[in-house]
């Protein structure tokens, strides 16, 4: 409220402006708090989802990220987060993994006996309407520790963590407005249940695919089991993000049911397609005559296949920039935050 006279301009009293410091330092406390209760959350998720063998080394890995985020907290108050007036793209590093035998990555040999690494990077797409974070990563809870190979001799490194980059650019989890995955796949979902005051967009065919028995490939449920309790919108194919056709979720199934990628149209930098599973490497795309590449780890051959028609179309009509998410060139080109893509 404001105390105006006649024709002044209106001018706030001394107990209004001490009034909207309150108010401040409350959105403040309340975005730390929200902080501190990710991180509890967390703990208990990673307990649940790992079993008891592992718990120890799974604590002290949470136990970095936490000292992180408190450290980010005792800093000087965040302000509260400023609105952008135009849509911009921040790119976060989740990870990476190292690769014995590449052979996974083409059902038709081209790798075979290669080592390799990809890398898991996530978006965050910043709009005028709000946030949207393009898939999460490899879990935080792997943050300075390298998981060593399994099964498939791939190996898992977190150099960073995406809360204590989100932290760092005056983000907190209650910040985000939305959250999409380009599928359900564990790289892609790590730290999806950080997000519980965000509404998840999913893929129907997707989640059913996911939570089916047995729980397939390349799964964890227990990584985005929030999904039960968070506000959702539920699609089926593409979807405008905001209504004004800058950010659409597009339909590209074969890897998994409900595979989909991320088109952008920045106001400088034009279209960008972010490629989510659709290809892995830049190698994988159709060129000088040779065929795309498609992943052992692939529900639908023929749906891959027709949804890289797709994709290819709308590069070439559209002159969009293909970011292939799990490339490391593509990943080293990009600016990292708190720089971006507008």
């Amino acid at each position: 409220m404001f105390v105006c006279v006649g024709r002044q301009s209106a001018v706030p009293t001394g107990a209004e402006n001490r009034a909207a410091a309150d108010d401040r330092q409350g959105q403040v406390d309340r975005r730390q708090a929200a902080t501190g209760a990710t991180l509890v959350g967390g703990v208990k998720k990673v307990r649940n989802a790992i079993g008891l063998r592992a718990l120890m080394n799974a604590l002290t890995r949470t136990y970095a990220v936490l000292g992180a985020l408190l450290l980010a907290a005792a800093a000087p108050a965040l302000q509260a987060l400023e609105p952008v007036s135009a849509l911009r793209m921040y790119v976060l590093d989740g990870g990476s993994m190292t690769i014995g035998d590449m052979a996974l990555f083409s059902d038709s040999g081209k790798y075979d006996g290669q080592a390799g690494s990809i890398v898991d990077p996530c978006f965050l797409i910043r709009h005028p309407k709000g946030i949207l974070l393009w898939d999460t990563g490899l879990s935080d809870s792997y943050l300075g520790h390298d998981a060593p190979p399994n099964a498939d001799r791939v190996a898992i490194h977190v150099e960073r963590g995406l809360l204590p980059q989100l932290a760092a650019l005056g983000i907190t989890p209650a910040d985000i407005t939305y959250v999409a995955f380009s599928h359900l796949h564990v790289d892609h979902t790590g730290n999806a249940n950080a997000f519980t005051a965000s509404t998840w967009i999913l893929n129907q065919a997707e989640l059913d695919w996911a939570m089916g028995t047995p729980t397939p490939r390349v799964v964890v449920p227990a990584t985005f089991s929030e999904y039960r309790s968070v506000r959702r919108i539920m699609i089926q194919g593409d979807y405008d993000v905001f209504g004004d056709g800058s950010v659409r979720i597009l339909k590209t199934p074969g890897h998994t049911p409900g595979h989909q990628v991320l088109l952008l149209k920045l106001p400088k930098s034009g279209p960008v397609l972010l490629s989510g599973d659709l290809y892995h490497l830049r190698a994988d795309r159709p060129h000088d005559g040779t065929g795309a590449q498609v992943m052992v780890v692939n529900v639908s051959r023929a749906d891959t296949l027709a949804s890289m028609d797709r994709v290819e179309d709308l590069i070439r009509n559209l002159h969009a920039r293909l970011i292939v998410q799990h490339d490391p060139a593509d990943f080293r080109r990009l600016p990292q935050a708190p720089a971006y893509l507008d």
